[in-house]
């Protein structure tokens, strides 16, 4: 995850807490997130997570680590999604597929990237 990501992260968590009322919630999963950057960006650099088509970390072939990681994030995102699909009355798996688009739009050259089809290609 690259600098625009981070700034996206703190973006939606913004978006989020105004539109949640719930501020403190926002700034808990802001800080989530951020902190996970590092160990997030590892994995998709040794290739063990990617992004799917439906804005989420996906672990990529038979090796996993740090499933728990990968669980909170994708929980975090989940819940940013919601939030976001309440305010724009629309689904947040549309919203999660949007972000998807985003998310290969700005990743890093290597990094591993699901098509709408299944399959995963690197960029």
């Amino acid at each position: 995850m690259g600098m625009k990501n981070v700034w996206w992260v703190m973006a939606l968590c913004l978006v989020w807490g105004l539109t949640s009322g719930n501020a403190l919630a926002a700034d808990g999963i802001k800080a989530r997130m951020l902190a996970r950057v590092p160990e997030i960006n590892a994995l998709k650099t040794a290739g063990v997570v990617g992004e799917n088509s439906k804005g989420y970390l996906e672990f990529v072939g038979a090796r996993q680590e740090k499933v728990s990681l990968v669980e909170s994030e994708n929980a975090d995102r989940r819940q940013v999604y919601e939030a976001i699909a309440a305010q724009q009355g629309t689904s947040s798996e549309r919203v999660g597929q949007r972000r998807a688009l985003q998310i290969a739009e700005s990743a890093e050259s290597g990094s591993l990237l699901q098509a709408a089809d299944g399959s995963w290609r690197k960029k």
